[in-house]
């Protein structure tokens, strides 16, 4: 790694712009910085969900996913880096199948929840999507790695799965029933 801080406060911020890896500066309501703090914000999320008591296959393959957040986060950080590629993708996809073959098919919308765990995450699975939406925003207007895109979408099937994995050892999944099956509005 390069430099090192030996202050976290470097006061260069100030004006409303941020440092890229490259030298370069952008505002830091950029599409760019923008996406740059979705993945951090998820790669935080992910960090709560690995705060809980795991399956260790479901715990190495989040691990794994935080450091492929800010391989993404050096990407975005250096434009013209592609870092990952289609093995981690199919990495995570092998992952997702795995786990998934433990489930029954679901023929019920569920709703977010079933144990702390699996709420912590279904938050991880959404802030994934907010950050896939950045992604692809960005996209629109500058290059952007497709595999990178591919794999940050993958992981929000497999936040989804695990949530569904930790629901069902915990307190169990949470089926969405439509106003009429619940008897109308609550009163």
């Amino acid at each position: 790694m390069g430099n090192r801080l030996s202050r976290i406060y470097t006061r260069t911020g100030d004006d409303g712009s941020t440092g890229l890896a490259d030298g370069s500066r952008l505002p830091k309501d950029s599409p760019r910085v923008a996406s740059m703090g979705e993945l951090d914000e998820l790669n935080a999320n992910l960090g709560v969900v690995l705060a809980h008591p795991l399956p260790e296959a479901m715990r190495e393959t989040l691990t794994d996913a935080q450091h492929a957040l800010f391989d993404i986060g050096a990407e975005m950080a250096m434009p013209s880096a592609h870092i990952i590629d289609d093995r981690r993708v199919e990495a995570l996809e092998a992952a997702l199948d795995a786990i998934n073959a433990e489930l029954p098919p679901l023929r019920e919308f569920i709703l977010p929840g079933g144990g702390a765990d699996a709420g912590a995450a279904h938050v991880a699975r959404t802030v994934c999507r907010r950050a896939e939406r950045a992604l692809v925003a960005l996209a629109r207007n500058e290059p952007v790695n497709e595999a990178s895109r591919r794999y940050v979408n993958r992981l929000s099937d497999y936040l989804f799965v695990a949530a569904r994995v930790l629901a069902r050892a915990g307190s169990g999944e949470v089926y969405w029933k439509h106003e009429r099956a619940r008897g109308g509005p609550p009163a």
